[in-house]
């Protein structure tokens, strides 16, 4: 009998969902079988968004998923449209370069939130602005 062998851990680190899950305020402990589900919950969300994103991507003759292609898989799957469609970044429109994009400064995240490129800096000092 061939059985296909399925694998006990997770692909994702679970140190680092941890930490992310951590992130929220409002959740002090958790629990190691919690931990389980919510990494192979984000794996399998992965997996079906990366397959969608190949369908479009290969409706479309491409080779290679870009933005839209994720947009458009997104946009066909209702469920995931609803909380998702706004998280992700508008298409590209054409940029006038009048000023070196090193000049211009990120708006600030709205107050309250933190932007996860934060997270994964290692080794940064954060920076002051009181100084």
């Amino acid at each position: 009998m061939a059985e296909e062998e399925t694998s006990t851990r997770p692909e994702f680190p679970l140190g680092r969902v941890k930490k992310i899950m951590k992130l929220d305020k409002d959740i002090n402990k958790i629990n190691s079988e919690a931990l389980h589900v919510i990494t192979y919950s984000t794996e399998l969300f992965l997996h079906f968004l990366a397959e969608k994103s190949a369908v479009v991507t290969a409706e479309k003759k491409r080779k290679t998923v870009n933005l839209d292609h994720l947009r458009t898989a997104v946009k066909r799957h209702q469920p995931t449209s609803d909380f998702l469609l706004d998280s992700l970044p508008l298409p590209a429109q054409p940029v006038k370069h009048t000023k070196s994009v090193s000049d211009k400064k990120a708006p600030p995240p709205p107050i309250g939130t933190r932007r996860i490129d934060d997270f994964f800096s290692k080794g940064k000092a954060k920076i002051d602005d009181s100084a």
